[in-house]
């Protein structure tokens, strides 16, 4: 009997809690704003191709196997990626706090307390009064000092009237996405890298190879200038002009070794090891590039490119920050209810009849000094301009990255065809100046002139090479390829 007296005791609060929840059915969600969209061109560089190398897999683009070797080793060690994986881990706790932020908070409660009410107060006459009532028993009169025990649930209840915790939820799930859009951003440019410093290597031993070449070719000069001097043929000063070629070539082997090693450390940093030997394939001057190159559509670039949708996300979940900081300034409907066991006697309180609930729900708005929420608004605000234009600075970078590494595998390609040509035709040009100088027809600076031609022709011709590649490589990540 006494549970069902403290039930009716209490119907009007429970009459008031229904009716706050049933006000939190009425929300007005405010939707954010959409910022206006970026124009697209229609094709890049007036090519309709429908689907771009951006949508290949890594091992069907490149087919070098040392290089996808390397590539996954990176993907499984990077600690530039690990720490991308954490990031996104990041986001996800704070999505979970954000819907959190939507449920009851529910505390258990174990609490005890004393007041001690002075005689000419409120309770300390109502007490005293009560105390004298022949209504009540011992254990229901009111000592004085007063204690206070309680044993229950108390719970705070923040109804989402206006959206603003659902908004805030959404701009964490928003941010969440982003995240791991920045994760595929790391692993797309680590993709890149990866090959742009294999390919680097490649031309650095092509580099080698055609120094220690030549200098084998300078060395024989070398001898025979010598065997010429001794003749009589030649002075000493063509001796000391085809020994200080022969030096230049030797400190440029030098540079070139120096370089390989740097490189190779770069690249063992990106797999997450210690410096070692990096293994290679085919020489650069046996890779093979793809037949044709294509692009795709510029839409395509905006669905496939990581940090083009990372700065959509970024912008969607700062649009919602606006909502959620316009909401701050409507009013905020909590609801605090609380059951438990309440008694002023610390041997009724375990008693049935010490049963106490009820439930405090109110509506607070801010009135004065709201310069704390105006700012926060107006740097939502700003936030959300920003990311629209660091959204539109993604798509310009994107589409400009494009068509450059375009144009440079067409404008590569021919000129390393002029370039074939070049090396063919000095490397006869250095072969008519040594017999024209054996038969003395020709001066030993013509022979140096043209045998330094040759290795700087080669050395160029690998270095155009390697920007095919190179621009290849650029291509791919410019349009997204390699994440998935």
């Amino acid at each position: 009997m006494p549970l069902v007296q403290s039930f009716k005791k209490h119907s009007l609060t429970y009459s008031l809690f229904i009716f706050l929840v049933g006000l939190s059915g009425c929300q007005a969600v405010r939707t954010p704003s959409r910022s206006p969209g970026v124009p697209l061109p229609a094709t890049f560089i007036n090519r309709t191709d429908s689907v771009g190398i951006g949508d290949l897999h890594r091992t069907k683009l490149f087919s070098d196997p040392y290089l996808v070797r390397l590539i996954d080793t990176a993907l499984t060690q990077n600690p530039d990626l690990k720490m991308a994986v954490q990031r996104i881990e990041v986001a996800r706790a704070n999505f979970v706090v954000s819907q959190g932020a939507l449920l009851p908070s529910v505390n258990a409660v174990a609490a005890a307390g004393f007041d001690r009410y002075g005689r000419y107060t409120l309770n300390g006459v109502g007490n005293f009064d009560t105390n004298l009532s022949g209504n009540i028993d011992n254990q229901q009169r009111i000592p004085n000092p007063t204690p206070d025990f309680f044993l229950g649930l108390r719970s705070s209840w923040e109804i989402d009237i206006w959206g603003k915790l659902r908004n805030r939820r959404r701009a964490a799930y928003t941010r969440l996405l982003a995240s791991q859009e920045g994760r595929n951003l790391v692993v797309t440019a680590l993709t890149a890298e990866v090959a742009r410093l294999y390919y680097t290597l490649l031309a650095l031993d092509g580099e080698l190879n055609i120094i220690e070449e030549n200098e084998a070719l300078q060395r024989r000069a070398v001898e025979l200038v010598n065997v010429q001097k001794d003749a009589g043929r030649v002075t000493v000063l063509a001796v000391q002009q085809f020994t200080a070629q022969l030096l230049n070539t030797r400190s440029l082997e030098g540079r070139v070794r120096q370089q390989i090693v740097e490189t190779e450390n770069q690249l063992n940093a990106l797999l997450g090891r210690y410096p070692q030997p990096i293994s290679r394939g085919q020489t650069i001057e046996n890779q093979q590039l793809p037949a044709s190159v294509v692009a795709g559509l510029p839409a395509q670039l905006v669905r496939r490119r990581p940090d083009i949708r990372q700065a959509e996300r970024e912008l969607e979940a700062a649009n919602i920050d606006v909502a959620v900081a316009q909401a701050e300034f409507l009013p905020s409907l909590t609801l605090t209810p609380y059951i438990g066991l309440n008694s002023f006697r610390a041997a009724t309180l375990l008693n049935p009849g010490s049963l106490a609930l009820g439930a405090l729900g109110g509506l607070a708005a801010p009135v004065f000094n709201r310069r704390l929420l105006k700012g926060n608004y107006a740097a939502s605000v700003a936030q959300s301009r920003g990311a629209y234009f660091a959204y539109q600075k993604a798509i310009l970078t994107g589409v400009s990255e494009v068509v450059s590494s375009l144009k440079g595998l067409e404008n590569y390609r021919s000129v390393a065809d002029i370039q074939t040509q070049e090396v063919a035709m000095l490397k006869n040009a250095a072969v008519t100046s040594n017999e024209l100088f054996t038969n003395g027809y020709a001066t030993y600076l013509e022979v140096i002139t043209a045998q330094r031609s040759v290795l700087d022709a080669q050395l160029a011709q690998i270095d155009t090479k390697r920007s095919q590649f190179l621009s290849l490589v650029d291509l791919y990540r410019a349009l997204g390829g390699g994440w998935e």
